[in-house]
């Protein structure tokens, strides 16, 4: 996936959000706006091209001064559209820090 197509797509409000995400967003106490300004200035740290879903990737953004990851792809049966799959706040012990994922165990 490509980060500039992903930024047009999500600064134009070509997107929707999955239940999922929704869940998780409301958990972590984020908004739309929070998850779109994540997404516009973030970096992809991890590309899921053969997800059985379809392509997808791993954003890791900011707003503010808290990180947060936003899981996006493509939303089924509609051309250019994307998906926010979930969101959430990288913590440990999964996440090292934003970019880094912790030990397993």
């Amino acid at each position: 996936m490509d980060i500039r197509e992903i930024r047009r797509l999500a600064s134009s409000g070509q997107y929707e959000v999955s239940i999922h995400a929704q869940q998780e967003r409301l958990e972590d106490d984020l908004d739309l706006t929070e998850v779109e300004a994540a997404i516009l200035n973030g970096q992809i740290i991890e590309d899921y091209p053969n997800d059985p879903r379809g392509p997808s990737c791993l954003i890791s953004g900011k707003t503010g001064n808290r990180a947060i990851h936003v899981v996006v792809g493509w939303a089924p049966r509609r051309t250019q559209v994307l998906r926010v799959i979930t969101v959430y706040i990288p913590q440990s012990p999964k996440w090292s820090d934003p970019q880094t994922r912790g030990e397993k165990k």
